[in-house]
C-alpha cells in the first residue's frame, strides 16, 4: 500500500458556483470524493488554505513550501499531491522544485472545470496525480494535468479554457498517462536543491515589468521606488529593449537590486544577440539571462536567489546557477 498525502490549496478543482463567478471553498476531503483513487493508494488530505490560485502571495507559497517538507520528513510518506489553481501553478511547482531535494515525488494538479461540472475534469486530473505521486521516483516536483506529466521547469499555462491547459513551450511532457499507467519518456537533469528559507524570513518585494511598442523605464523605476528587490525585465524577441531601459538595469544593479531578463515570446531561450538596448547590453549592465523561464518562472528564480544568498554579487551568482542548470529540451513522450 502507497501513502500519499494530498494538500489542499484551493483554485477550480475546489471552486463551486457563488451566483456570479466561481471561488474556491471546498475542503481536500470533498475534491477527493469527486474521484477514485487508484488501487493500492491510501490518501491522507490536509488543507492548507482555499483560495483561487490568483490571489496567493509569496507568503503562501512560502508555507506551502515548508508543509510539503513538514510531510516528507515522515518515512512512511510515499509521495505528495498538491491540488492547486491554475492561475499560478505553474510558479508555486518552480518554487517547490528549487528546493526539492528528495527522490519521491511531489506532484501538482488542479481543473479547469469547478468541482461540480457535469463531465468535469477534476476526477480525472486528480486520479492521474495520485497514481503520479505513488508511482514516480526521482522525477522532482512536477505538474500532472490532462493526460499528461509536466516537469516543473519550462512548464508555463498555455491555455486560458481549454483542459489542455499546461504545456512546456519549449520541451515536451515527462511522461503521459494510459489506461490506468504513466509512459515514461527520458528523464530531464536537475538542479541541486537550495537551502529551505528561514522560517522566520520574509519574502522580499519582486517585480515584473514588461517591454513592448513605446515602453518607458516609468513602470521600472516605479517598482525601484515600491522597494523591490528584484524586477524582472520581460523583453521582447531574444531579451531585448531599449537603451533607456538598459541604463535603469545599470542603475537598479548598482543600487544592489536583482535585475532578470525574460522575454515575451512564448518559446526557446533568452539569448544575447542585439546591442541598441538588446539582450547583449541588457547583460552588459548585470542583467541575467534567463534561459526559457518566462515571467512567472523568472520571478521565483530571482525571489528564490534572494531568500539563498547575501549580497547582490552572492545573489546574482545565485540566480546564474538556478537558470544554468541542464535542461533537456528534446522530447522525451510522443
Amino acid at each position: 500500500m502507497k501513502h500519499v498525502v494530498v494538500i489542499g490549496t484551493g483554485g477550480t478543482i475546489a471552486s463551486r458556483w457563488q451566483g456570479a463567478g466561481y471561488a474556491a471553498e471546498a475542503a481536500g476531503h470533498e475534491v477527493l470524493a469527486a474521484g477514485a483513487v487508484p488501487e493500492g493508494v491510501e490518501v491522507n488530505v490536509r488543507d492548507l488554505f482555499t483560495v483561487n490560485s490568483s490571489r496567493l502571495t509569496s507568503a503562501h507559497q512560502l508555507e506551502l513550501l515548508r508543509t510539503v517538507h513538514e510531510v516528507l520528513a515522515d518515512p512512511a510518506v510515499d509521495g505528495v499531491v498538491v491540488t492547486h489553481g491554475t492561475d499560478t501553478m505553474e510558479e508555486s511547482a518552480f518554487l517547490l522544485d528549487l528546493h526539492h531535494d528528495d527522490r519521491r515525488p511531489v506532484v501538482l494538479t488542479g481543473a479547469q472545470l469547478p468541482l461540480d461540472a457535469v463531465d468535469g475534469d477534476a476526477a480525472g486530473n486528480l486520479y492521474d496525480a495520485l497514481l503520479t505521486a505513488a508511482t514516480g521516483e526521482g522525477i522532482g516536483v512536477v505538474i500532472a494535468f490532462g493526460g499528461f506529466v509536466h516537469a516543473a521547469r519550462g512548464t508555463v499555462k498555455a491555455h486560458t479554457l481549454d483542459v489542455q491547459a499546461f504545456a512546456d513551450p519549449s520541451g515536451r511532457p515527462l511522461g503521459r498517462v494510459k489506461f490506468g499507467e504513466i509512459a515514461w519518456g527520458a528523464p530531464r537533469p536537475r538542479a541541486a536543491a537550495l537551502p529551505l528559507p528561514d522560517a522566520g524570513a520574509g519574502a522580499p518585494r519582486v517585480d515584473v515589468v514588461m517591454h513592448h511598442v513605446d515602453a518607458d523605464p516609468l513602470l521600472f523605476e516605479a517598482a525601484l521606488g515600491a522597494g523591490a528587490q528584484g524586477i524582472v525585465l520581460v523583453g521582447t524577441g531574444a531579451g531585448n529593449a531599449t537603451p533607456d531601459f538598459v541604463a535603469a538595469v545599470r542603475r537598479a544593479v548598482d543600487a544592489g537590486v536583482l535585475v532578470a531578463v525574460s522575454t515575451r515570446v512564448a518559446a526557446g531561450p533568452v539569448a544575447p544577440l542585439y546591442t541598441g538596448g538588446g539582450a547583449v547590453d541588457l547583460a552588459a549592465a548585470g542583467g541575467v539571462l534567463t534561459g526559457t523561464l518566462r515571467a512567472g518562472q523568472a520571478r521565483i528564480a530571482v525571489l528564490a536567489a534572494l531568500l539563498s544568498a547575501e549580497g547582490p554579487e552572492e545573489r546574482a551568482a545565485a540566480l546564474r546557477r538556478i537558470i544554468a542548470t541542464a535542461e533537456d529540451r528534446t522530447p522525451a513522450v510522443a
